[in-house]
């Protein structure tokens, strides 16, 4: 259907007749003129010639009507109104905080049958769950070093998903501040007590940076009713060396599970142990269990201008009267 968004601009149609019909005239220019006894000779010669003025066009005015009401048709802002779409919204606001720290490098996940370091696994899960989450509005904290916020709270899901492809292993520093990271959460997420927030921290060591506790951050986010949810990354046997000098080492001796268990439990979350790709994506699994996408729908109908058209013809149509005024043929 049709609508008009700004309908009073109807009210100005009437406006040349009221400013024909109350405004004064203007003065006529003064020009030289010839005086003479009698105009007989000058209105004979005038008849025979067939050059007796005549009066403004009909055609001329019917166009200049069709222009003000095209330009009022304009002004009133015509536009389309589309069919209702359903949008899922669940009013739940959910970062991701993922850890760039240099174990991070470490191939000991793998994806699709090839060694993959930890931080090119997490991306292909995490991409999946993004994906399963139209109703929530996400966002991308990294840390290393510092946190800082790569993806605000948005529902552009695709953006989201393309900056945390695009994110590689060191650019927020070599150490880990696991406690920094949830206190940079706490700032950007809402901070009123009936918000349904949700924090995602995946890391694969301890703390090690930061000025900021990881218990202190995450007793300051039970305070403000965030919850947080943990994911600590890493296999627990890993075979290196070369040829007869394999050995097999912890790669996660590092992994802090305590802490991460331990603010779990503190916010009303859960800790999970994520060893392989399988477990990865189990995890987020469970994490789509535990923190459901709502189902209530907001109704969108989308909107399309269409004074562009109005506005278009009224030109067209101005240009035919200019050239005709010049060309003298309408007057």
């Amino acid at each position: 259907m049709i609508q008009f968004a700004w309908p009073w601009a109807i009210a100005l149609l009437p406006l040349p007749y009221l400013i024909y019909r109350w405004m004064p005239r203007a003065e006529q220019a003064s020009h030289a003129a010839l005086w003479v006894p009698n105009l007989a000779p000058f209105t004979s010669d005038a008849a025979q010639t067939g050059s007796v003025p005549r009066p403004t066009s009909r055609l001329r005015l019917w166009l200049t009507i069709l222009c003000w009401l095209l330009l009022v048709l304009a002004c009133s802002r015509p536009q389309w109104l589309g069919q209702a779409l359903e949008l899922p919204v669940s009013g739940r606001d959910l970062m991701m905080a993922v850890d760039l720290s240099g174990s991070m490098q470490i191939e000991d996940f793998e994806l699709r049958g090839n060694k993959v370091n930890r931080l090119t696994a997490l991306k292909a899960v995490a991409g999946e769950f993004i994906r399963h989450r139209p109703g929530d509005r996400l966002g991308l904290i990294l840390f290393g070093d510092q946190p800082y916020v790569q993806t605000p709270l948005t529902f552009d899901h695709t953006t989201l998903t393309r900056l945390l492809n695009e994110t590689v292993i060191g650019l927020a520093g070599k150490k880990t501040a696991i406690g920094d990271a949830v206190g940079l959460a706490l700032k950007r997420l809402s901070s009123d007590k009936g918000a349904r927030n949700v924090l995602i921290l995946l890391t694969d060591g301890a703390n090690t940076s930061g000025q900021i506790a990881p218990e202190k951050a995450a007793q300051l986010a039970a305070d403000m009713a965030l919850k947080i949810y943990t994911i600590g990354l890493g296999a627990e046997t890993m075979e290196t060396g070369v040829l007869f000098f394999k050995r097999t080492v912890n790669p996660s001796a590092d992994l802090d599970e305590t802490t991460l268990r331990r603010m779990a439990e503190m916010t009303g979350g859960q800790y999970f142990r994520a060893r392989d790709t399988a477990e990865l994506a189990q995890i987020y699994q469970q994490l789509d269990l535990l923190e459901p996408v709502e189902k209530e729908k907001n109704i969108y109908r989308p909107l399309t201008d269409l004074y562009l058209w109005p506005l278009g013809v009224t030109l067209f149509l101005a240009s035919l009267l200019l050239l005709g005024s010049r060309s003298r043929g309408w007057s």
